[in-house]
């Protein structure tokens, strides 16, 4: 039988791409959003991939009454939880806002599944927990430090929250920490949809190349890197979306225990890289300013994702052009949509 999966912060950027992703390898899934970072919309730009509906309950991960109530509606297998505020800066601004919703709806959500006797879940980390490390490429072994941000720290208690549950309440846990997701579905259906200003440097990429941005400000050319700005992995969202897959493959056939993987390429690219890559792949010349260094930035970070290819069977797929291509025809897409409007 198909089991059934449930996705929390299904409608977002890495959730929604899950959603396709598991319904093409033979998943049923039902998906909890509370639409404070996404729109209904992604539901049907779902189904318009899959040619599959999806049940979709709008809720907030922290009522207890409305997780409890799914619980007993549907019959849940196993669980992916995306469902977090991401913001680092408004982390920052609002500390208390992100140990309410990302911790204790971490707790909540775990309450009801062992009371519903749920045991299998796939958390989403990041590579945030491992701070400002000078040791690239970086293994599961690496130790985690202090996190510099309450997004940060709202991953590290989580995390800790779900290795004892898997120690001593008998779940099966995967934790995923991953590096940066970018890019979007080749279909251009769905992709990133940053609310106001952009964080992350693909998407303010993309509206800057649209005219949505007047230029980009690369944070600091003067790091000990090759051409002197920031160094990240950058994984494409499919082949993010494809790992949890795989992630959660493996956790039905685990006993009760936990296990850590990182996802990303195993290598890193330079910010004056990426514009690159974005300018061959859209064809247009991007204006961009050099800008002092940004407070809290790690100068360079990437993956070694040794273990995932070796245990969950999984590797990357797409390049960073493929990464740039698909962002790019992901805006060009939401400009049509938008100017439709207009």
């Amino acid at each position: 039988m198909k089991k059934t999966i449930l996705v929390t912060g299904g409608l977002g950027y890495i959730g929604s791409h899950t959603v396709v992703e598991l319904q093409e390898n033979n998943y049923d899934v039902v998906v909890i959003d509370s639409l404070s970072n996404s729109i209904r919309e992604v539901a049907e730009r779902i189904a318009s991939i899959t040619k599959m509906p999806i049940k979709l309950y709008i809720a907030d991960i922290n009522d207890e009454s409305l997780i409890d109530a799914l619980f007993k509606q549907e019959t849940i297998d196993g669980v992916i939880h995306f469902a977090a505020h991401k913001a680092v800066g408004e982390s920052v601004q609002n500390p208390f806002k992100y140990y309410r919703n990302n911790i204790d709806g971490m707790i909540t959500l775990q309450k009801v599944m062992r009371q519903y006797h749920v045991d299998t879940i796939v958390f989403s980390s990041s590579c945030t927990v491992y701070g400002d490390t000078k040791n690239s490429p970086i293994n599961e072994t690496h130790p985690v430090t202090e996190a510099i941000s309450p997004y940060g720290t709202t991953k590290l208690v989580c995390e800790q929250i779900l290795k004892d549950l898997c120690r001593y309440s008998g779940f099966r846990g995967i934790i995923l920490r991953y590096f940066n997701p970018v890019g979007a579905h080749p279909s251009a259906c769905i992709g990133e949809l940053p609310i106001g200003v952009p964080d992350n440097l693909v998407p303010y990429i993309t509206q800057t190349a649209a005219g949505i941005r007047d230029k980009l400000t690369v944070f600091g050319n003067d790091y000990n890197t090759a051409d002197g700005t920031n160094i990240r992995d950058y994984i494409h969202v499919v082949d993010l979306a494809r790992a949890h897959v795989k992630a959660l493959d493996y956790a039905f056939t685990m006993h009760q225990d936990y296990e850590i993987f990182n996802l990303g390429t195993g290598k890193g690219h330079s910010v004056l890289e990426v514009i690159k890559a974005f300018e061959q792949a859209s064809g247009k010349p991007l204006p961009y300013a050099i800008g002092a260094r940004r407070a809290g930035d790690i100068e360079q970070i990437w993956a070694d994702a040794t273990k995932a290819a070796q245990l969950l069977k999984w590797t990357h797929q797409y390049n960073l052009y493929d990464m740039m291509d698909t962002a790019w025809k992901w805006q060009i897409a939401l400009n049509h949509k938008q100017s439709r409007q207009g």
